[in-house]
């Protein structure tokens, strides 16, 4: 089939401009530089449904029980109980009994491991002193402050356990402060710092999150000498006492682990 000169001319230059066309498109189009990609952090918030830890809750991340590194504070209501199991008053005989007490006490702990803890306790307590059944009956001797800190190093036997009952051992220093004599035959009183001895029983119990409930029962062995109407001080006697106070104490509270 035979096609016009005219018409050859046309498709040639039609051809032509098509070829063309890529070339010129690569020629024309904008260059474009591949920017880097920028990464939004996005604030953590807790998985739907799921809350933060309070302060009386026992959440997923709590440890349980108590263990090495753990350090607590502990508020408890103490007793303090004299023993008195031995007593030895010159001249008018005798023995030397003091009264029972309620205060509250302050305990630091600190676990050097799983097993072994070192704790001081932190307490004052008000007694009345007096000299039962001695050649003068019932002789009023008057009261005083004690501040005996105890430093206990204790083995527990259920390390990271809910419930955690331990024992211990240790020593008892005494101060014996703001001293006031009853008057009359006695004027002047003395009582001197005493160190002795101690040992303990107890439990901790993990109640919620780092909160714990502790019992704990001291028996401290103190003999404390007495100086009544020393150096002429009173119209009465000058009398020697001793007096093996040895209290037991038993405390109850409430601790927090940090």
């Amino acid at each position: 089939m035979k096609t016009s000169p005219l018409l050859s001319r046309i498709l040639g230059v039609s051809a032509a401009l098509v070829a063309c066309v890529p070339f010129y498109a690569q020629a024309q189009a904008p260059a474009y530089v591949s920017a880097p990609m920028v990464t939004l952090n996005a604030p953590a918030y807790p998985a739907h449904g799921a809350q933060a830890c309070g302060l009386f809750e026992t959440c997923a991340t709590t440890k349980q029980g108590l263990g090495k590194g753990d350090f607590l504070i502990r508020l408890s209501a103490l007793g303090v109980l004299p023993q008195d199991t031995s007593s030895r008053v010159g001249v008018i005989g005798g023995r030397v009994s003091a009264s029972n007490q309620v205060m509250p006490e302050l305990t630091f702990e600190y676990f050097f491991t799983d097993h072994i803890s070192l704790d001081l306790i932190a307490a004052s307590t008000r007694h009345q002193l007096a000299v039962q059944d001695s050649a003068l009956g019932k002789v009023d001797l008057g009261s005083t402050w004690v501040l005996p800190p105890t430093v206990t190093l204790a083995w527990h036997f259920r390390p990271h356990r809910r419930f955690n009952p331990y024992v211990g051992v240790g020593m008892t220093l005494a101060f014996f402060y703001d001293i006031n004599p009853a008057g009359g035959a006695v004027q002047k009183l003395d009582l001197r710092t005493t160190v002795g001895p101690a040992a303990n029983v107890g439990f901790d119990y993990q109640i919620a999150g780092n909160w714990f409930v502790n019992v704990d029962a001291k028996q401290m062995f103190l003999s404390v000498p007495a100086y009544i109407n020393e150096r002429g001080g009173g119209v009465g006697p000058f009398i020697h006492a001793r007096d093996s106070l040895n209290p037991t104490t038993v405390a109850a509270g409430i601790e927090y682990r940090f």
